[in-house]
């Protein structure tokens, strides 16, 4: 296993983290339940931990608010605690009142079964958020419990745009930051340039989702013949991983593993000894560049998310329920997207609270089918179980 520094700390990371939101499950559709397999993920996370990976990462929410107590089981005993780095995250959503901040911290420290935290993190920063959190003097919050030894490092997630995301990072001296980047968003999400932001200020920076939750894993067959054609093989999951590897900012990747083999696959991948910054070649990068405009290809609904639908009289979040469409179809793999709008549903934005009013027909300069396509999409996006 490769380790890396965590940006001004003086601790390396191993380059591979495990992240704890995609810890195997035992499904009941009946029930409409899915719980953690709570055996297979103390066997999962324990490997993990005495073959090389020490970096964990949990949530407050992960895993119907779980997630936190399995890890902190999985590595109760005093030897795998002191070997390892664990980052949970407090969602600014969960900070109701200023008495909350501390209470649901002293509540992840024992499911936890730790007296501190490596890292603390605000949990998805968005910029619709963000003067409050200042407002709030939320890392104020944080340092106190710094100076008390309850936390060592204080950081964030961030799921958004670039802009938003650098305010964020020159705003303090963060301990580190966590981002959404892969092949397919290195014009998305923060950006290819949010990585070297990150490095230019020595902020440790952790890269989530770097399979885009298990989609790029199973190409389909005219992808898959791309990355066949190539002189250089390795599996769609290796060449994902590298394209990350590749960059010298990123301090560690988190991979949300489900089962034994994986995790022994991507520590197999961690381990190679070209597995570092510069593993990609120039005509590699050029692969990487020809797969990702392929995978464009397949998106179905015409959506360039314009916005000049919205707002929906009754909430529906339109080009987000369209994108997650899109990247279902993309990637022939529905778990992720079924995922994120699982939340959508939640907070009342689903496509089923269209009442076909049409007015976003008449605005949409695509000429899309809105409420023809709201509908297919609900129907391939419903029925995550969490």
């Amino acid at each position: 296993m490769h380790y890396r520094m965590y940006g001004k700390t003086g601790f390396q990371v191993s380059a591979l983290g495990l992240g704890c939101m995609r810890l195997p499950r035992i499904i009941n559709e009946e029930q409409g339940e899915a719980p953690v397999d709570r055996e297979k993920a103390y066997e999962l996370i324990r490997y993990a931990a005495d073959n090389g990976v020490n970096y964990f990462d949990t949530a407050f929410g992960y895993h119907g608010t779980t997630s936190e107590a399995i890890l902190g089981e999985a590595l109760a005993e005093e030897a795998r605690r002191e070997k390892v780095k664990i980052v949970t995250k407090q969602p600014f959503a969960e900070m109701k009142t200023q008495g909350d901040i501390r209470r649901n911290l002293e509540s992840t420290l024992k499911k936890l079964r730790t007296d501190y935290i490596d890292v603390y993190l605000i949990h998805n920063i968005q910029r619709s958020t963000w003067e409050n959190i200042k407002k709030r003097k939320i890392i104020e919050e944080y340092e106190q419990f710094r100076s008390e030894g309850l936390i060592r490092g204080i950081g964030f997630s961030y799921h958004g745009q670039y802009p938003a995301f650098k305010a964020v990072l020159d705003f303090y001296d963060w301990t580190m930051c966590q981002i959404q980047q892969n092949f397919m968003d290195v014009e998305n999400e923060a950006t290819e340039e949010a990585i070297r932001q990150a490095g230019k200020k020595g902020c440790a920076l952790v890269i989530m989702e770097p399979l885009r939750g298990g989609s790029l894993t199973t190409p389909p067959p005219a992808i898959q013949a791309l990355y066949g054609e190539y002189p250089v093989q390795h599996s769609p999951v290796e060449w994902s991983f590298r394209h990350l590897l590749n960059y010298p900012e990123v301090s560690t990747i988190l991979s949300g593993m489900t089962t034994l083999d994986q995790l022994k696959e991507n520590i197999a991948i961690f381990s190679k000894a070209d597995a570092v910054p510069g593993c990609l070649s120039p005509d590699d990068q050029s692969l990487l560049a020809r797969i990702r405009s392929a995978y464009n290809t397949y998106q179905n609904i015409p959506c360039t998310k314009c916005e000049y639908c919205m707002p929906c009289p009754n909430g529906v979040e339109i080009p987000n329920i369209f994108s997650l469409y899109n990247e279902g179809s993309m990637f022939g793999n529905f778990n992720q997207p079924r995922r994120g709008y699982m939340f959508t549903t939640r907070f009342g934005h689903s496509a089923d609270k269209c009442v076909k009013c049409g007015l976003c027909e008449q605005k949409c300069p695509q000429h899309i089918e809105i409420i023809k396509q709201l509908s297919t999409a609900h129907e391939s996006l419903k029925g995550w179980l969490e």
